[in-house]
């Protein structure tokens, strides 16, 4: 059974990131997008940033300045819609040239704006990034028995449970935990996580799409991949980003690992349009691709079960999901996501047999043996420097699970050794397996419901 702990950050060296790189951008072509809509991309970072030289324009829209940036910013000045305000010398070029939005840039920016207020990374076309993740598909790394007991080492696991782990893991499809709280479903798929998070890919700060800009790049949900630091420099826009034989619109990022818990909302598992800046983000699967969505507590959404259960049909059974923006369109986009729904409560309570079918793997987390939870026990203790006896864990089965009737728990060790931290800390005593100990501990943890 698992012991539950905080998940580490895996040591493992990152694997490169799939037969993909992004091809460097040597031209306005090379970026796919109209030159008019970067030209107003521009001058919506000018409207907002002031002056700037030709070589934080370039750096604010992740695109290079020889060849890309200097002729949109040339195209501008003879239109009058930007001027050049000074200039720091040297040999920059245009690159050095300090640049402000003239009376006629600012009406120009101010009606793209109420288009769209993103004024950030030049998005990569949809078709782009598609093609990206499918070629990316093939990043994964595969587990076997010795590599699952490494990842696992930490934890104690009944054999039965640990054999099914690792080929839910490489299925990269989808895995329905389920059982009693606090056995560690959620420490199981932090681990999944950990391994998610020692392999690479590249993800683009954000698509275009029929003229809409979707953000997929979240500082939150994404973690910079070391290589992306070593290369790559920070700018304004809080992201990493290298410029060097590559599109610098795409960051290399670990693959992902996102949990979603009762906030999800099947609104939450498409476009989200914000109606003010008129920009989409993406949703919480999209922004998982090429590694883990973790939906915790499932069945304990505000949504029913079974609603949310049958908008992952599609995606499952065909690995492709559907988007839709706000003008009625829908778009196809690659699901390369291994889905994990952990839950507390029945599968009875939550789904028929028929979405069981579609879901791979079925893997109960059950209740820790006897001797499975004296190991977690004994193990959390030496942790967490409580001094540990065998009479004194036998002592508490009898006297607060046996003759109680109370269930075993994977998480009981580890809470039970906070409540004698807390009271040793409060007699000022060493905190030991005492009988006195024990049963004050077990006074204010236990609860009978």
């Amino acid at each position: 059974m698992i012991r539950p702990q905080q998940a580490q950050p895996s040591q493992q060296t990152a694997v490169p990131a799939g037969s993909f790189s992004p091809p460097p951008v040597t031209s306005l072509e090379d970026t796919g997008l109209s030159p008019l809509w970067l030209q107003d991309l521009i001058l919506k970072v000018l409207y907002f940033r002031g002056y700037m030289t030709g070589f934080k324009v370039a750096e604010e829209i992740c695109l290079p300045l020889s060849g890309v940036t200097d002729q949109l910013l040339t195209s501008l000045k003879q239109e009058k819609l930007v001027e050049v305000k000074s200039s720091q010398g040297g040999l920059g070029g245009e690159g050095a040239y300090n640049y402000g939005i003239t009376g006629a840039g600012i009406l120009r920016a101010r009606e793209a704006l109420d288009r769209s207020q993103y004024a950030g990374p030049a998005p990569v076309p949809f078709d782009v990034y598609n093609e990206a993740m499918r070629r990316q598909k093939s990043g994964r790394i595969t587990v076997t028995a010795r590599t699952m007991r490494q990842l696992l080492a930490k934890m104690v696991i009944s054999e039965s449970i640990f054999q099914k782990l690792g080929p839910a893991l490489n299925s990269g499809s989808s895995i329905f935990m389920y059982g009693p709280p606090g056995n560690g479903k959620t420490s199981i798929a932090r681990a999944f996580g950990n391994l998610a998070l020692s392999q690479s890919m590249y993800i683009p700060y954000a698509l275009y799409l029929d003229g809409q800009v979707i953000k997929v790049y979240d500082a939150v949900s994404h973690t910079i991949s070391p290589e992306e630091v070593t290369s790559g420099g920070t700018g304004n826009t809080g992201a990493l980003r290298s410029t060097n034989r590559r599109d610098p619109r795409w960051v290399r990022i670990r693959r992902p690992f996102i949990v979603v818990g009762g906030e999800l909302t099947l609104e939450g598992l498409d476009l989200v349009f914000d109606d003010t800046t008129k920009v989409y983000e993406a949703p919480f699967q999209v922004k998982a691709n090429g590694g883990i969505l973790l939906i915790d507590d499932f069945g304990r959404q505000q949504v029913r079960p079974r609603d949310l259960l049958n908008r992952w049909i599609v995606p499952l059974e065909n690995r492709v999901d559907y988007l839709r923006l706000h003008t009625g369109r829908k778009v196809e986009v690659p699901f390369d996501v291994l889905i994990v729904f952990s839950t507390n409560l029945p599968p009875k309570d939550l789904v028929d047999e028929a979405f069981l079918r579609r879901l791979r793997h079925k893997i109960e987390v059950s209740d820790p043996s006897f001797e499975e939870y004296r190991e977690i026990f004994k193990r959390t203790a030496l942790e967490k420097k409580v001094e540990y006896n065998d009479q004194g864990l036998a002592y508490l089965l009898q006297e607060w699970y046996i003759k109680r009737n109370r269930k075993l728990r994977a998480s009981h060790p580890r809470d039970l050794c906070d409540q004698i931290l807390d009271i040793a800390t409060y007699l000022s005593s060493s905190p030991a397996m005492t009988r006195e100990m024990i049963d004050s501990a077990c006074r204010s943890y236990f609860v009978d419901i």
